[in-house]
């Protein structure tokens, strides 16, 4: 399966719904503690249920919501690609849709409650009936549905499948009335569904800027367990797997059997009330048998003990790796990379090198990454429709760059709005993009002007009056001019905005 969209609400700063829609790449840009950490984390936790790098607690709960007495943290994740057949009541194959649990743009979205930031509830939010003669079918045991069946004088043809039941019931009665509804998946026939579905979710793993630096938990560990975890989910391995479990089974059984023949031998009452409890191969948990998995460097020094910049050296290593093979390779398992500040510690070089690969792995089958960043390296290497610019918390203030909105159209117009990045290469680009309008002499009009010394061909100097606009570019386009006082960064930040004012009054 892969994300379409994610929704949260009262978690941490967000304290009304904010939906943002996800594509194969999708970078986060914005201010510092504006939010952006948030949706990724609040992702996390929605994959990794707390076993991942993020737990809650009772500060996640927004703050304004709690002092209203709403204390139930919400993040709810919308799917495409999901299983075109699910089995349910035992054996029965079904369909999402056949069992009205799909959206109305018809995707399947999973909504997880968490009241007073505890236990999650999952629910299933869908265009379900409400029919209060049909509602709830799902929730429904087979004797039910058999009643509902027989008073309704409905017919089905095997009423030993649930889900025959189900379907000749809606298919009978006509309107279902049909709403969005949220169906809680932890009840009977329900909770299959989502055992099934759990099965097909994407591997997600958080890569944070501000990891601990310990044996156990830093983040060049984490390439090397999500590694193991998509190798364990491998189809092949998970038979191999199986087969070791099915034989270890088996001679457990055999080593329980004897033991209790010789009991009975010596005590018949003791041995006919012990039941040997052998685990569920299910839930064996193989990824804890590599859970130590390491890299180590000169004189078995780990990685970890190295320099920040050598650990995300490492990284961007293994994503370039990572797109490599996942171009190469078939059938490989759906995943979700997440990276925050992926820049940390880096010369741009390597940081243009890393946008590439995650670029590159975005583009692969199967693989989704998300990014948050402060580079304006990074932001320039993009698309717009790969950016979301958060400028605060509210839903209106969450939204996507497009190109037709910008006052100029350019990566370095989010940049200046996403960090304030007031640069030369902004500078010129608003000052090229008046003069090509042939709105330069309109700019002009009005202005503050200043003297600028100008060298002559012969050497010989001139006094010119100019705004400060063209005093600025002057000086970048002629640095080796050293007659005239440095603008200030001030200066260059007022210039621009002055520029952008202008654009967006005057030329559309």
């Amino acid at each position: 399966m892969k994300i379409k969209s994610i929704s949260i609400n009262r978690f941490r700063g967000y304290a009304s719904p904010v939906s943002v829609e996800m594509d194969d790449l999708l970078v986060l840009v914005g201010k510092n503690d504006i939010g952006k950490s948030t949706i990724l984390e609040a992702l996390d936790f929605f994959f990794n249920e707390g076993k991942g790098s993020i737990k809650i607690d009772k500060d996640d709960i927004n703050k304004k919501c709690l002092r209203e007495g709403q204390d139930c943290i919400e993040i709810a994740v919308e799917f495409t690609n999901f299983p075109a057949s699910i089995v349910i009541d035992a054996s029965n194959e079904t369909t999402l849709a056949n069992e009205y649990l799909l959206t109305e743009k018809g995707t399947l979205q999973v909504v997880k409650h968490y009241p007073n930031a505890g236990k999650e509830k999952v629910f299933i939010r869908a265009l379900h009936p409400t029919n209060p003669k049909c509602k709830d079918l799902l929730l429904k045991k087979n004797d039910e549905l058999k009643k509902i069946l027989g008073d309704c004088e409905f017919v089905c043809d095997d009423k030993t499948k649930n889900a025959e039941l189900r379907k000749a019931i809606w298919e009978g009665q006509g309107d279902l009335q049909l709403k969005e509804y949220e169906i809680e998946v932890a009840k009977i026939d329900a909770k299959n569904i989502w055992e099934q579905l759990k099965a097909y979710m994407p591997f997600f793993t958080l890569f944070q800027s501000d990891r601990k630096n310990s044996d156990g938990d830093s983040e060049v560990q984490d390439p090397m367990r999500l590694a193991v975890k998509e190798i364990l989910g491998d189809s092949q391995i998970q038979a191999e797997l199986s087969r070791v479990a099915e034989t270890v089974k088996a001679r457990l059984d055999d080593v329980a059997s004897r033991t209790l023949s010789k009991l009975s031998e010596m005590n018949p009452e003791i041995a006919t009330s012990l039941d040997p409890q052998l685990p569920d191969l299910a839930n064996l948990k193989w990824a804890d048998v590599f859970k130590n998995v390491s890299i180590t460097a000169d004189d078995d020094i780990p990685i970890n003990k190295r320099g920040s910049g050598v650990k995300r050296l490492v990284l961007i290593s293994f994503f370039r790796a990572e797109a490599e093979r996942r171009q190469l390779e078939t059938n490989v398992p759906s995943i979700v990379y997440a990276i925050e500040e992926p820049e940390t510690s880096q010369h741009p070089e390597h940081q243009r090198s890393l946008i590439d690969a995650l670029v590159s792995l975005s583009k692969t089958p199967n693989a989704q990454v998300m990014l948050t960043t402060h580079s304006p390296e990074i932001v320039k290497k993009l698309q717009f429709e790969n950016i979301l610019l958060i400028s605060g918390r509210d839903a209106g203030q969450v939204y996507r760059i497009q190109e037709h909105e910008l006052p100029y159209p350019s990566l370095n117009e989010v940049n200046y709005v996403a960090f304030g990045e007031a640069s030369f290469e902004y500078h010129n680009e608003l000052y090229g993009f008046i003069e090509a309008k042939g709105k330069l002499a309109d700019y002009k009009k009005g202005k503050l002007l200043r003297s600028y010394t100008k060298i002559k061909k012969d050497g010989s100097t001139v006094m010119q009056p100019i705004d400060l606009t063209e005093y600025i570019r002057h000086q970048i386009h002629h640095p080796e001019n050293d007659k005239n006082v440095q603008f200030t960064s001030g200066e260059l930040s007022a210039s621009i905005e002055d520029m952008r004012t202008f654009i967006q009054s005057n030329i559309r």
